[in-house]
């Protein structure tokens, strides 16, 4: 344990000794938060963990418990192995038993002096410090703070003198790969096991940490989803253990083993974040219906947001109050009763299934980061209390009154570690960097066209093979593709259905999708089919919802969350931004969130709603790289493009935004009211392979000549530009209209041919003039080299208002016709 709290100590140290001269780029560190090492010492080591910046301790004593071979004792016990070894040691999976890779890492120790009485507990409960066990059995001076920061740091020519007096065994450094992670990180090696130099983060696949982008809490909802995954993969596993093995190897093997816990640490600051209050309202209001979320949140409390103080008491008022989650608390700076009550809260939320808390207080030493002058806000006295309280001193303190190891012995073992890990820092100095654009976005979203497509063939034929009895009982007798032409809603219903028929692992769930079956009934009759196990509501906040999906992806199911209206979505963003769109890119492919999001929303609902339910703005969805955005406006798009988002999902961890015009749900005519134009036939499987839609391939439509004018337009707007071109073409006018269908990626290939074509092209755009999907189309022109004439007509930076003056502000069938009148007189 002091091994490793020295080992993140020293590696705070080289951040800022790379920095110096201009070798590292990023000096956040763990300094007087190494308490956070007895939580990893109290988890088993494939117990998932998502993990904020201040958490080196912590991944040190992780790395040590995943190492396979060597045995790492406790304290007074001495380590075997070769250090640097680890990456070989290190399993390849996570389903391994964690009793036989566990190490005691300073249990001996801890529970040797740990007080079980009830007295004692409470105390710990409460966050107190009593004194601890055991103390005075020791012959020499404890150490009484950390050596200066720079110490060891400027001149090291090579390891300190051995200090005379064998009181411990001499013990390898067993955190070696450990620190050559995290200094790669530092100094954004290509080599970095995570993030590939992509970004500082803490994580490992092999280590079970989940790499985290954000300390300001957006992690914690995603930390729900996979405790609610953990769960449920959890009691299938049990159903499944009792059931004869069919050889269906459809839905996976779990990640993590079931008896797995998910922790998520983060900062006192972050608890005020809106983030952090879904998650822990949505955890509580889970288990208050009585569903099981196995999460222990980790609150490390310094007191301190950079320089914004936290009100003393806050955080534990705070925390406490949460319905739901249960309190533990302790102070980092007693070791003893800090483990106790860390091993309590562990057992505490694997045996009830349950969440809960865990206040670990701590201190911040040497600033938020290596740029921040913490004298400017912080007094003397109180920087020197707060290292008083130093968590690597007090281990240090522990050692020596339990007559372990002496000071003087430690503080060798200090700088001795110190300059290991200065040896490795020189070593990664000259590692290579991503050095093209191809680099470093190859893991953001990859694409493999072929597989997807393939995937949709064999869904196909296990559709009217193996899985056709189950899909005729799931339609009641009544296939869709029998059933006559559907609605967009009617074929997005079909296809969700086949979905879930093909992905046992698949989940649909947001408000109200369940019991009602949708506000518009596009889920309508998908609970009954496939139980509240795989269909059910959520609670009615965005971010929960998402959260859930991006814990289950990364659990691996196949979530299909449902964001009511668009104008919702922009409460939660930055889970589908900053969490949901990093993660393959920020761990390079060793994790990934597959998901597809299906959302309600634009404009043109006849006498409803006003902007929340007629919402137009979809720039902040193409900003986010990687992700995909389909629009379907035509039911016979509607399918195959679901099931395109389906396979890129299942098969590269795609994660997707199936945006679905509301005004659409339930159109039926085209040209004149009865003629059943905007009506399609759903395909039965056997056409599945050769209708389908490719992301980024667009649809044209020929009216007329269809050889001078080139429409190029999506969603509401197809079926505006083709009643406009309907019009053009009893004046002579023949016309191409391309519908896009997916946004992002655009179909850019078939823009430029389409354009190419006629030489006149008319973007129709209903989403706003300043931002809208029109300005990336008319860029693709123009980078193009495109040298005909174009012109846009787009809809007018404004909220949608109420009732008749939507029509002010929209895009309208007579905008369209005068536009392309305009460009043909050129």
């Amino acid at each position: 344990m002091f091994d490793a709290q020295v080992t993140s100590r020293q590696l705070d140290l080289a951040g800022r000794w790379l920095r110096s001269f201009g070798e590292g780029f990023y000096t956040i560190g763990s300094a007087g938060h190494e308490a956070n090492a007895v939580v990893a010492a109290v988890l088993h080591p494939t117990d998932p963990a998502l993990l904020h910046y201040r958490s080196g301790a912590f991944y040190c004593v992780r790395a040590a418990q995943a190492a396979s071979g060597p045995t790492v004792a406790g304290p007074a016990g001495p380590v075997t192995g070769t250090p640097g070894d680890a990456d070989a040691a290190r399993p390849s999976g996570t389903g391994r038993d964690p009793a036989a890779d566990a190490p005691d890492v300073g249990v001996e120790l801890f529970e040797a002096t740990r007080d079980s009485s009830d007295e004692q507990h409470d105390a710990a409960t409460r966050g107190e410090a009593p004194a601890a066990a055991g103390r005075g059995r020791g012959t020499d001076e404890a150490p009484t703070g950390t050596p200066a920061a720079g110490a060891g740091w400027e001149a090291a020519d090579g390891p300190p003198d051995a200090v005379d007096g064998p009181a411990w065994p001499e013990r390898p450094w067993v955190y070696a790969e450990a620190a050559g992670d995290v200094l790669r990180g530092m100094v954004a090696s290509a080599r970095e096991p995570i993030a590939g130099g992509r970004h500082k983060v803490f994580g490992h696949p092999d280590l079970a940490v989940v790499p985290t982008t954000s300390t300001i809490a957006s992690h914690l909802p995603r930390a729900v989803g996979m405790g609610l995954a953990v769960e449920r993969l959890r009691r299938l596993e049990t159903r499944r253990a009792g059931e004869v093995d069919t050889g269906d190897e459809a839905s996976g093997t779990p990640p993590w083993p079931p008896d797995s816990i998910v922790v998520c640490s983060f900062g006192d600051a972050s608890i005020n974040h809106a983030s952090a209050t879904a998650a822990f309202n949505t955890a509580g209001w889970y288990d208050h219906t009585g569903l099981r979320i196995p999460v222990l949140f980790v609150c490390e409390d310094n007191g301190l947001g950079i320089s914004v103080r936290t009100p003393q008491g806050w955080v534990e008022s705070a925390l406490r109050s949460k319905p739901g989650i249960r309190y533990f608390a302790a102070d980092g700076s007693d070791p003893v009763r800090a483990y106790a009550a860390a091993q309590e809260a562990t057992a505490w939320v694997r045996r009830h299934r349950r969440p809960a808390v865990l206040h670990l207080r701590t201190v911040r030493l040497m600033g938020h980061a290596g740029a921040d002058a913490e004298t400017a806000y912080r007094s003397p006295a109180e920087l020197a209390a707060d290292l008083d309280r130093d968590p690597v001193a007090a281990t240090a303190r522990l050692l020596v009154e339990a007559g372990v190891a002496g000071g003087d012995e430690l503080l060798a073992r200090y700088d001795e570690i110190g300059w290991q890990v200065r040896r490795v820092a020189e070593e990664v100095i000259g590692e290579p960097k991503l050095t093209t654009p191809a680099d470093v976005v190859a893991p953001l979203a990859p694409r493999r066209p072929a597989r997807v497509a393939r995937a949709v063939a064999d869904a196909a034929t296990r559709a009217v093979g193996p899985g056709a009895a189950a899909r005729t009982e799931a339609f009641g007798g009544r296939l869709p593709e029998l059933a006559g032409p559907l609605t967009l809603a009617q074929s997005i219903n079909a296809a969700l259905t086949d979905g879930m028929l093909d992905h046992d692992e698949m989940a649909v769930f947001g408000e109200d999708v369940a019991a009602k079956g949708g506000v518009y009934g596009v889920t309508k009759g998908l609970r009954d089919r496939f139980g509240p196990a795989r269909v059910f509501d959520t609670l009615l906040d965005e971010t929960s919802v998402l959260g859930l999906g991006l814990g289950a992806g990364l659990a691996g199911m196949l979530p299909v969350p449902e964001i009511q209206y668009l104008a919702y979505l922009h409460n939660a963003e930055d889970q589908l931004r900053g969490e949901a769109a990093t993660m393959q890119f920020f761990s390079q492919g060793a994790y990934r969130n597959p998901m597809v999001v299906r959302v309600a929303g634009l404009a043109y609902q006849e006498g409803f709603g006003g902007h929340f339910h007629n919402d137009n703005s979809v720039a902040v969805l193409r900003d986010v790289p990687g992700l995909v955005i389909a629009v379907p406006a035509r039911p016979d798009d509607a399918a195959p493009m679901l099931r395109t988002c389906l396979a890129s999902a299942a098969v590269d961890g795609s994660v997707c935004v199936f945006l679905e015009p509301i005004a659409l749900y339930h159109t039926r005519d085209l040209y004149a009211e009865g003629d059943g134009e905007w009506l399609a036939g759903y395909p039965e499987p056997g056409a599945w392979a050769s209708g389908h839609v490719p992301i980024g391939r667009a649809r044209v439509y020929g009216v007329g000549s269809a050889e001078d004018l080139t429409i190029i337009t999506f969603g509401n707007g197809v079926r505006l530009s083709l009643r406009a071109a309907a019009a053009l073409a009893d004046e002579g006018v023949g016309t191409r209209v391309v519908d896009l269908r997916w946004l992002a990626p655009l179909p850019v290939a078939d823009i430029i041919r389409e354009a190419s074509v006629t030489g006149r092209v008319l973007v129709v755009d209903e989403t706003r003039r300043s931002g809208g999907v029109g300005e990336g189309v008319i860029a693709a022109l123009v980078d193009a080299g495109y040298v005909g004439a174009v012109r846009r007509v787009a809809g007018v930076d404004s909220f949608v208002p109420l009732g008749p003056a939507a029509r002010q502000v929209l895009v309208s069938e007579e905008a369209i016709t005068q536009g392309a009148r305009t460009l043909l007189a050129r």
